[in-house]
């Protein structure tokens, strides 16, 4: 049986983006569901409701980093803190339009980032992804 991932949550501003990436992960067919965050303190208030009757803990977080009041770097500051118990085995990738340099690095320097790659997210990263975290 093929491996399937539970939840991914998608944080992002951009709505034609989450939008798009839903199909693709959709159209994948190896989610059972996806959340949309439109801004970092709506992705941390999600993933501290964990009581909410719509919680289920992501496997994957793909995160933009240009984003309006919290960036992505500033989502992960937060999301350092988290307990452990929340944020475990939940892999974590940068999704953004961003091609520079300084980005890739500075996302190299949290531990809880596994990868990062440019929009559009792709059925083809998806499958990366399970592969190498999930085999």
């Amino acid at each position: 049986m093929e491996k399937k991932l539970s939840c991914v949550l998608l944080i992002d501003d951009d709505p034609d983006d989450n939008y798009i990436h839903q199909l693709v992960i959709n159209d994948w067919g190896r989610c059972d569901a996806v959340r949309v965050a439109e801004s970092g303190p709506d992705a941390l208030a999600y993933l501290n409701n964990t009581a909410s009757p719509d919680y289920i803990r992501p496997e994957v977080i793909l995160l933009d980093i240009n984003m309006p009041g919290m960036n992505g770097f500033e989502f992960l500051e937060e999301y350092h803190q988290l307990p452990e118990n929340l944020k475990s085995n939940v892999v974590v990738m940068m999704l953004t339009t961003s091609l520079n340099p300084a980005d890739v690095n500075r996302a190299g320097q949290y531990n809880e980032v596994t990868g990062y790659r440019n929009k559009p997210l792709t059925k083809a990263m998806l499958e990366d992804v399970l592969e190498q975290h999930f085999a």
